[in-house]
């Protein structure tokens, strides 16, 4: 005789999903501290303010797309995308940026590229470049006020300051602009070899470190460092920061080897401006980047080339943001002729 064990079943799915948007969300997030932190320590506590302006812009800017579109609000502002935007925003813009630059370049992050697209996963563009995008055309001079490093600033404004010119867009009269503002390391070489100056002469300027610029250098191996993490959390792949660091080396270091006088080393590419910050946080977007895998090698070689390209004959000294978006447009293409073959086709 025997007995029938019964057991309570549930309804499918029996297992929670193990990977959601939020918790890859708040990793990046998480990645991204020891950067925040080090940006703190060369150019004082603006990072901090801009951080919670672009956030603060973004949740607002999401809530009221989500009303519109009578979606779940606290269901889609719990994935945390729209705070990720803000972040990559605020680390984009010099410290002291006044407050409308960060709604600005939100409004265009989440209300134009993201939500009239169709929301999140339908935006075809990085909503955060966007953004970036947006403003530097908008406010060229704001944009360009970016402080020296701590090293070798005559004094950082402090945190009254730093409120007042966030929120004003000026600093009192005891302090000048011209005093506590510089041009940043790209935009020095850029125009230093305009001016017919060699690499070597103007590399002796303060504003330069071992690689790349000061402070800057130590902020992109924070960078690095978070976005290892990332790719040893499988929250990001290899391929795309691979493909970028490994096309600037490779196509920079022809340049400078046979003319070092115009041609910055590859080390000073890559250990300035924000390249490190976009080959593991931006142009890693699953959404807006190549989702195969030869693809997103393709995606990150062209993300270097173009970044290479503006930094050397375009308007912009750094130019990662639109060579982000330029390589947004080729997606598709991308993707369509780097499908893996098919199991059991010949093509």
């Amino acid at each position: 005789m025997t007995r029938e064990t019964q057991f309570d079943i549930a309804g499918a799915p029996h297992l929670p999903p193990t990977v959601t948007v939020g918790g890859i969300m708040r990793q990046v997030l998480l990645a991204l501290v020891p950067a925040i932190l080090a940006h703190w320590w060369y150019f004082g506590p603006g990072i901090f303010f801009q951080i919670a302006l672009a956030c603060s812009f973004a949740v607002l800017f999401e809530a009221a797309m989500l009303r519109a579109r009578q979606r779940p609000v606290r269901l889609f502002l719990g994935d945390y995308s729209a705070i990720v935007t803000g972040v990559l925003f605020a680390l984009c813009v010099p410290p002291l940026s006044p407050w409308w630059v960060a709604a600005t370049g939100m409004l265009f992050a989440i209300v134009i590229a993201k939500h009239l697209y169709g929301g999140l996963g339908y935006n075809l563009f990085n909503p955060a470049m966007v953004g970036f995008a947006a403003v530097i055309v908008a406010f060229p001079i704001e944009l360009s006020q970016w402080l020296a490093p701590r090293s070798i600033s005559p004094g950082l404004p402090n945190l009254l300051e730093t409120m007042r010119a966030i929120a004003t867009g000026g600093l009192p009269e005891s302090v000048a602009w011209d005093a506590v503002s510089q041009a940043t390391p790209l935009d020095i070489l850029r125009t230093g070899v305009q001016d017919g100056l060699v690499i070597t002469e103007i590399r002796g300027q303060p504003i330069f470190g071992d690689f790349g610029g000061l402070g800057w250098e130590w902020i992109a191996n924070w960078y690095a460092l978070g976005g290892l993490w990332l790719v040893y959390k499988r929250v990001i792949s290899w391929h795309v920061p691979v493909a970028v660091l490994a096309t600037v080396i490779v196509v920079a270091t022809p340049l400078w080897l046979f003319g070092p006088d115009t041609h910055p080393s590859p080390l000073q590419h890559i250990f300035s401006g924000a390249l490190v910050l976009a080959a593991f946080f931006i142009a890693t977007d699953p959404v807006s980047g190549a989702s195969t895998l030869k693809g997103r090698l393709v995606f990150g070689a062209g993300v270097a080339i173009i970044t290479l390209a503006i930094r050397r004959y375009g308007g912009f000294p750094d130019g990662v943001a639109f060579a982000v978006l330029l390589m947004n447009m080729m997606v598709p293409l991308i993707d369509r002729y780097t499908r893996p073959r098919t199991y059991g086709h010949l093509q």
